[in-house]
């Protein structure tokens, strides 16, 4: 796992190592996913390379490409998932080296191409990353087996510059912000929500990364659990231990979502929100069986408020983005409206 005392880069690269042992009987998923924002309008893409196993048949194991480019000027999103026998793929477990088919991701480059939906999308992307990995989760609980899905962000800042190509239209990308992410799982988790902030309107320099989520054990749901995590001017506020993630309020709706974490030292309370065209739907396959409905936008908006408690009086600070936020919603649910794009 990420070793703390190694530097940003070497961390990283170890956090970008592949856990699926291929063969393994386990049913798994694993993604490593690309996301940025141009830095003023209203435009994102999101890159997926994902290997995917079936429960007790690792013989379908399979690649998958996944792009969207969301236009929030003209609201006409393009989707796209390309599926690759598992011979033509290699996922690095001791190096950060993912090809799927031609399609590669390595150390500050992203190369590919997806198709479907009667829609294409290729990309050759460079990018640089600022930064410590992010851990949303208690560091013990990445090696633990309880959640079965796991998430962090290797390079929480980066700055992507290439082009886009989507349905033969070239988008030169320059200066974009983003995140470069990986999470992995024997199934994914029964209902959830999760944002991330990379450089705040207000604040460039700050970076958010929250979920929601509610597990199933039997016929017994959990209550909603919140984590999260903010950097912000050189501190990082973290509220993701079981007891912060029980004390934690969160109310989810279709397109809304509110949390309200607070520690002794701090309170932070916000609002990720987008409208219905915003999105676009992915149904993920689950490794014991089905399926999920993942609602997706890289458009939302987002308002923080970061309360510090360890001052008298408290101090007050506003973060807020218009179209920055990463917002998705995972659910069995299909009464959202929004049809399946890939």
């Amino acid at each position: 796992m990420v070793s703390g005392a190694a530097g940003p880069v070497a961390q990283a690269a170890e956090a970008n190592w592949a856990r699926y042992r291929p063969g393994q009987s386990r049913g798994h998923y694993e993604s490593f996913f690309l996301r940025g924002n141009h830095p003023e309008r209203p435009l994102a893409f999101w890159i997926r390379y994902t290997m995917f196993s079936p429960e007790g048949n690792p013989e379908r194991a399979l690649g998958e490409l996944w792009a969207v480019y969301f236009d929030g000027e003209t609201n006409r999103h393009a989707a796209v998932k390309s599926e690759v026998p598992f011979a033509e793929c290699s996922f690095g477990r001791r190096e950060f080296a993912v090809r799927i088919a031609a399609s590669r991701l390595e150390p500050g480059r992203a190369t590919g191409r997806a198709e479907g939906g009667g829609h294409e999308i290729d990309w050759d992307l460079g990018f640089d990353g600022l930064g410590k990995p992010v851990l949303l989760l208690p560091r013990r609980l990445y090696e633990a087996k309880l959640p079965r899905a796991k998430s962090l962000v290797p390079v929480p800042v980066a700055r992507f510059s290439g082009r886009l190509r989507v349905d033969g239209k070239t988008i030169d990308v320059e200066d974009w912000l983003g995140s470069q992410n990986h999470n992995w799982g024997s199934r994914h988790t029964d209902r959830y929500a999760w944002g991330q902030v990379v450089a705040f309107e207000t604040h460039p320099d700050s970076f958010l990364e929250v979920a929601t989520a509610r597990l199933k054990f039997g016929p017994i749901w959990s209550p909603f659990l919140t984590v999260l995590v903010l950097r912000h001017c050189g501190q990082e506020f973290r509220a993701n231990s079981l007891c912060d993630a029980l004390r934690a309020r969160a109310s989810l709706r279709y397109f809304a979502w509110d949390f309200d974490c607070r520690t002794r030292s701090f309170r932070i309370a916000g609002k990720i929100h987008a409208p219905r065209e915003a999105f676009v739907g992915l149904r993920y396959a689950n490794p014991p069986g089905g399926f999920k409905q993942c609602l997706n936008t890289k458009l939302a908006a987002c308002r923080v408020e970061l309360t510090d408690l360890r001052t008298q009086p408290p101090a007050c600070t506003i973060l807020s983005t218009a179209h920055r936020a990463a917002f998705e919603i995972l659910t069995d649910n299909d009464r959202h409206g929004i049809p399946m794009r890939a």
